[in-house]
């Protein structure tokens, strides 16, 4: 807790009033999240490149393990983000892995991948890569305090593979609040309709694992994104 001084008074204020303004920027699950940014973007989103375009879009979602999205005109397929889910855990970068969890590959994971098959955005894939879960389970076991608990996905010097794909999530960083594991994830960039609604879905799934495997309860879900977007075909 800040205390007032002159000397820091002002400072210290206005601290705590951007984590209350920050706080009030948050939403009971995934569908509330979902509506709230499809109505922002449509209303006030910039145009930018063929979206309609949030800058710097970041919120809380209070209960992450509500993750279906609900609203109807959406569509949204359990039974996709389960697969896709699956894939990431089998720590199989190729699409055919996808295809034969799915019954199908998607024609966006098709765009995206190499003549091989293979994608950078098998988010699973990458935090398998240096054992980086068994990382931040140690560390948050080894000291609930630790601030080291970060997985990295987004790698600059990685940018000679990202010619067809360029993973869209830069970091997951996970921290224990009050005896419950809390999670951010930070985006350089997430399309409204069809990133966020699985994206949240898989990393609220990744929260609960990491969760079990420490044995605590879940808290809030801090999502980020730096350009949030809905397509103009989705207007």
């Amino acid at each position: 807790m800040c205390i007032a001084k002159t000397q820091y008074g002002l400072r210290c204020m206005s601290f705590i009033n951007t984590i209350i303004i920050n706080m009030l920027n948050s939403y009971k699950n995934a569908n509330e999240a979902y509506e709230a940014l499809l109505d922002e973007a449509i209303l006030h989103g910039v145009d930018f490149d063929n979206t309609k375009a949030l800058f710097n879009c970041g919120f809380y979602i209070r209960n992450p393990l509500d993750n279906h999205i609900t609203n109807k005109q959406r569509n949204w397929k359990l039974e996709y983000a389960e697969a896709e889910w699956q894939w990431y855990l089998s720590g199989d970068s190729n699409i055919a892995k996808l295809g034969e969890l799915y019954g199908k590959i998607p024609p966006i994971w098709e765009r995206m991948a190499d003549s091989y098959g293979y994608v950078n955005s098998n988010y699973g894939w990458q935090w398998q890569r240096k054992d980086q879960l068994d990382y931040v389970v140690a560390k948050l076991k080894d000291n609930p305090n630790t601030r080291h608990a970060a997985i990295s996905i987004y790698d600059c010097k990685e940018h000679n593979t990202y010619s067809k794909d360029t993973p869209c999530t830069y970091a997951v960083q996970f921290t224990i609040v009050n005896d419950k594991l809390c999670m951010s994830v930070y985006m350089r960039s997430n399309d409204i309709w069809y990133g966020f609604c699985n994206d949240q879905y898989q990393f609220s799934s990744l929260q609960k694992m990491i969760a079990e495997r420490l044995n605590i309860e879940i808290g809030w879900y801090y999502h980020h994104a730096h350009n949030m977007h809905l397509y103009n075909d989705k207007l």
